[in-house]
């Protein structure tokens, strides 16, 4: 229910990576609650080459969906994005996490999915990353675009372990599935309708 944003438009990124300080694909790990809501969402997003849902923050032994989802792990479930900073930037795909993807002020949980798994999170590949991502949390929360406060952790990436390869594009090949229906599809709705200008022209 925060994610009602009545004023205006979102901010965009006070701070952020310059283009011209980076060359060639970069590379960005967000945990925003179910991996197949947050991949639907920034597959869409111009200058995104590829989204790719998997685990972040334990091991490579204990990467799998049934042992993340146990609660037993430390993993949370994330996308890896592989962008191009010439079209995009780190500082807007972070604006879209925060104002579509998911809502940043649930700890360990995105509205019925509760556990650790299913927590905010950035992880950093680097240090401008981290820079830029704790900079946007307290411009956000000056401005008091949300109700509460923000809660995304902002990590160092350990690694990253891909998903089982059929949780790969699951919204689009699952659209008629009750969660999809019910929570990834009304944040694709929004992504379209607050950011048609980020949107690449033939969604992929």
């Amino acid at each position: 229910a925060n994610l009602a944003i009545a004023r205006g438009d979102f901010p965009n990124p006070e701070r952020d990576i310059d283009p011209a300080s980076v060359s060639g694909e970069q590379h960005a790990v967000l945990a925003g609650g179910c991996f197949w809501c947050v991949e639907a969402v920034f597959k869409e997003i111009d200058g995104v080459n590829s989204v790719t849902s998997g685990y972040s923050g334990d091991a490579a032994h204990n990467a799998d969906y049934k042992t993340v989802c146990s609660g037993a792990t430390n993993h949370a479930e994330v996308v890896s994005i592989r962008f191009d900073p010439a079209r995009t930037s780190f500082g807007q795909l972070l604006k879209v996490y925060f104002a579509v993807a998911h809502d940043p002020t649930q700890k360990d949980r995105q509205g019925e999915d509760r556990g650790r798994q299913y927590r905010s999170a950035i992880f950093h590949v680097d240090a401008a990353q981290r820079e830029v991502a704790e900079a946007y949390i307290r411009q956000l929360d000056k401005a008091g675009v949300f109700n509460d406060p923000i809660v995304t952790e902002v990590v160092p990436l350990d690694s990253f372990h891909e998903a089982e390869a059929y949780h790969h594009n699951y919204a689009e090949l699952h659209p008629e599935q009750g969660y999809i229906a019910a929570v990834a599809l009304p944040k694709v709705a929004k992504l379209r309708r607050k950011f048609a200008d980020k949107l690449k022209k033939s969604p992929a």
